[in-house]
């Protein structure tokens, strides 16, 4: 079963400029994101964003994968 992350993402033009954020918290997706590519553990994140659940981390990779889904802009493979 996949995860909902409609629940947990929010954007909320009184929250954090209107940016994305995990629903409830001032903490940006972006930022959940870029330290998960940067190699830092769900437990790493969760304790330097104590606001955080895991559920929220599954949250943000559910969403970035349903985001890829939808055909973002690729470098193109120079073939020779």
């Amino acid at each position: 079963m996949a995860l909902n992350y409609h629940d947990r993402i929010e954007r909320n033009p009184r929250v954090a400029g209107g940016g994305v954020v995990i629903k409830g918290t001032r903490v940006p997706l972006r930022t959940v994101l870029a330290s998960l590519a940067e190699g830092a553990t769900v437990d790493e994140i969760l304790k330097a964003f104590p606001t955080l659940t895991e559920q929220d981390i599954r949250a943000a990779i559910a969403f970035a994968a349903a985001s890829a889904q939808e055909d973002p802009p690729v470098a193109e493979a120079h073939v020779r």
